[in-house]
């Protein structure tokens, strides 16, 4: 079942600034060496990293690598951090950087696919039958056809939360710029989401 609960709205920014302080004191507490810290700044934002690189990449099996990769070079990488931006804005620019390193190594070292249809072996392997399963494939599948800069705009601020202007920083344009990306990118979810609905109420011939 698709439905019509998109999340956010436009210009509805979920996520205060005060929200990412305890992170980005863990991240400068982990620079410190404060190995509780560091677990902490890790379990934080694991899901929003997770979340971010595989709109991203487009890979469900890359996913996993691109998050250690981002988190090792963040780790290793701390001294650098001067909680001049939050953690969570400063992480997800390392996560953008390996997964754009990713794509250049794989585009210098192209691998065949293990097996014949890999997106359907993964599918096959997730879970069913949990709550809202279906509308959020779907919503999946309908970002996965959208231009990338409009897709990584919805996605930082729609369903990572991030403030416009943190979005825009990341992404290394206006903000204006920003809030246009998430403007075509609803409309155009909004349009396809008509059209599959339309699709499912035809009689089958």
């Amino acid at each position: 079942m698709i439905t019509y609960d998109l999340p956010g709205s436009p210009g509805e920014s979920r996520r205060e600034a005060s929200d990412d302080d305890p992170i980005t004191a863990w991240a400068l507490a982990a620079r410190g060496g404060d190995a509780h810290a560091g677990e902490q700044f890790v379990r934080a934002l694991d899901r929003d990293v997770r979340r971010y690189v595989s709109h991203l990449c487009g890979d469900p099996q890359a996913v996993d690598d691109l998050a250690q990769d981002t988190f090792l070079r963040a780790l290793t990488g701390l001294h650098r951090f001067e909680g001049r931006s939050s953690a969570r804005i400063w992480l997800l620019s390392i996560a953008r950087r390996a997964v754009v390193d990713s794509d250049r190594y794989n585009a210098a070292r192209p691998r065949p696919a293990e097996v014949p249809d890999w997106q359907a072996a993964v599918e096959r392997a997730q879970p069913r039958g949990l709550p809202g399963f279906d509308d959020g494939v779907a919503l999946l599948d309908l970002l996965a056809t959208l231009p990338d800069e409009r897709r990584e705009a919805f996605v930082l601020t729609q369903l990572l939360g991030l403030p416009y202007a943190e979005a825009a920083a990341l992404s290394h344009c206006p903000v204006g710029t920003v809030r246009s990306r998430v403007a075509r990118a609803r409309a155009s979810l909004i349009r396809l989401l008509d059209e599959a609905a339309g699709a499912g109420s035809r009689p089958v011939p």
